[in-house]
């Protein structure tokens, strides 16, 4: 009998062990579709690179094209090099058009050939360029010789300064080279069209970019003779900078010239400042083997930006565009020399662009500021190895799992309208502590329009760590109808991701054509489950969804 009952409590206890665990709380999210916030400003559709030429090549123009695909706006394009001399020829953070020089008797020359070619690839696919007057032509070089840099990633960053990084040796030649640029694309694009750009001076010369013993002073006479030359050229052109690395005190000394002070080009007071335009990085680094973003230092430098602009009356509704935003700064720096960038390829980057775009709505209106567009500096980069961890939205010709985040922004419009969790950060708690702790950002974005409701929901954490994430249920009120049919996408670690797929063929250093087509049709962003329909209870409808971490989903309610 004790023996029994020794077994009996043994076995009890088995299955006291074996039981399963209790299930997780679900994380709960709210939106109210009759709470608007503000427009749904696609400040998303706007992309940028250093290498001009990759435009042209075939993997560029793949590329541009499904970024054009996936937006329902004009998508603005931003790109170094757009005048400096060269045959066209491309390389890590090179690229050239040749769109100056001058012959015997020291005579301007301008050849437009190599840049049209770059901009008719633009205005092809209904995009427009945010027009960089950079960088100087060898004739107009302080520093002619040498000119063209051989920066390779893992070499100091300082090797990129040669003779292209000067300001001009004739102010008047450069200002007529710009001019006659501008009227050259009128006479091409036509008036409207070119209208419809921005143009500006320079990147980052509070940065590498420029050589001078006074960088401020020189750039300020440049940005002076360009904007000058623009408007002379076009007088309803768009003109704006400083495209400044930050927002320190050379922006602010900036903001004060072009408002305030002596313009050395036409001796009035101020210059045209149809917009401004600066950068913020964040800065990710490896922590016991385990790359963790830096979201508190982008969002630091987003809002020391948007608090200088908020500083001067004068730019109260002005537009405001981030040049460059994004999670560090070296776009051409693979993992390969900078381990801390493997967070490129997988989900870390895909929910990282998520949760950041969409704070910058927020942090904007904190300070009062209009933003209108934060250029996502990544493109492609020929003659790679795949997926080496370069900061693009492709790899060879296959996009990567980044760019079907873009395509889930592409298919948001109308008006944002209130949301809120129980388990999400806000713009200033991310700030001051990033995304460190035991839990994650489960958070949203929404936005209706007279047809639909699309939410956008991610699950992100600065540690590039993925598990099973949480349950998520997604409360959706204030909808106009009785019923909707609910279509649900989703990137994560299994959909709408070419990396993984690669990784699960081996990894492969040169696929075979079958495998290229399988690549292709992973890199597309899919849809999960079929759509169905939903019915409303008071205006209401309740999604229910398990969120993986890193993992970002769209689901769009569409009704008549």
């Amino acid at each position: 009998m004790k023996r029994l009952f020794t077994a009996l409590s043994l076995a009890a206890s088995a299955q006291l062990c074996m039981a399963a665990p209790p299930a997780p709380v679900p994380v709960k999210l709210t939106v109210d579709a009759a709470k608007v916030q503000g427009p749904m400003t696609p400040i998303w559709a706007w992309f940028g690179y250093d290498e001009p030429n990759y435009t042209t090549a075939p993997n560029g123009k793949k590329l541009l094209g499904d970024i054009a695909a996936l937006s329902p706006v004009p998508v603005y394009v931003r790109a170094h090099n757009l005048m400096t001399s060269g045959d066209g020829s491309y390389a890590l953070k090179w690229g050239s058009t040749d769109m100056y020089s001058e012959d015997r008797d020291g005579k301007p020359v301008y050849n437009w050939t190599i840049i049209d070619r770059i901009f008719d690839t633009y205005i092809e696919r209904g995009m427009k360029p945010l027009a960089q007057i950079g960088f100087m032509p060898q004739a107009l070089s302080q520093r002619p010789h040498p000119y063209q840099h051989r920066w390779q990633p893992g070499t100091r960053y300082e090797e990129i300064m040669t003779g292209w990084a000067t300001p001009p040796n004739d102010y008047d030649k450069w200002a007529e080279l710009i001019y006659q640029w501008v009227r050259h694309s009128v006479a091409r694009y036509g008036q409207q069209e070119v209208e419809s750009w921005y143009w500006e001076v320079w990147n980052e010369p509070d940065g590498h970019y420029l050589i001078a013993p006074d960088t401020k002073l020189e750039y300020f006479k440049m940005y002076d003779y360009a904007a000058d030359a623009v408007k002379r050229a076009l007088p309803t052109a768009r003109m704006g900078g400083p495209h400044t690395a930050g927002a320190g005190r050379f922006m602010d000394d900036f903001l004060e010239h072009v408002l305030r002070g002596k313009n050395h080009a036409t001796g009035k007071t101020g210059a045209p400042l149809d917009f401004v335009a600066f950068h913020a990085k964040g800065s990710p680094k490896l922590v016991d083997g385990v790359v963790r973003m830096g979201m508190d230092m982008h969002f630091k430098r987003l809002d020391q930006g948007f608090a200088l602009v908020e500083k001067y009356p004068e730019l109260k509704g002005v537009p405001v565009i981030i040049g460059e935003s994004d999670p560090e700064g070296c776009a051409a720096c693979g993992m390969a020399t900078n381990p801390e960038n493997a967070y490129r390829n997988g989900t870390l980057y895909s929910s990282y662009t998520a949760a950041s775009i969409a704070r910058e709505f927020d942090l904007a209106a904190r300070r009062g500021v209009n933003l209108i567009g934060a250029v996502n500096w990544s493109f492609e980069f020929e003659d790679q190895p795949w997926f080496a961890g370069f900061r693009d939205l492709a790899t060879n010709g296959v996009n990567k799992p980044v760019l079907n985040v873009f395509r889930m922004f592409g298919m948001m419009k109308g008006e944002r309208v209130a949301v809120g969790g129980d388990q999400a950060y806000d713009a200033a708690r991310i700030m001051a502590e990033g995304v460190r702790g035991p839990r994650t950002d489960i958070n949203a974005l929404a936005s209706r329009d007279n047809n639909s409701i699309a939410v956008m929901v991610w699950n992100y954490h600065d540690d590039d760590v993925i598990d099973a994430g949480s349950p998520v249920e997604l409360r959706i009120a204030g909808i106009p109808a009785k019923q909707v049919l609910m279509r649900h996408y989703r990137v994560d670690n299994d959909t709408s991701n070419s990396y993984t797929a690669w990784k699960r063929m081996g990894a492969p250093a040169s696929p075979t054509a079958a495998q290229i087509a399988e690549l292709q049709k992973a890199s597309e962003l899919a849809q999960v489950g079929a759509t169905s329909t939903l019915k409303t209870t008071n205006g209401s409808a309740l999604v229910k969804m398990q969120l993986p971490r890193q993992a970002v989903s769209l689901v769009i309610l569409s009704y008549k």
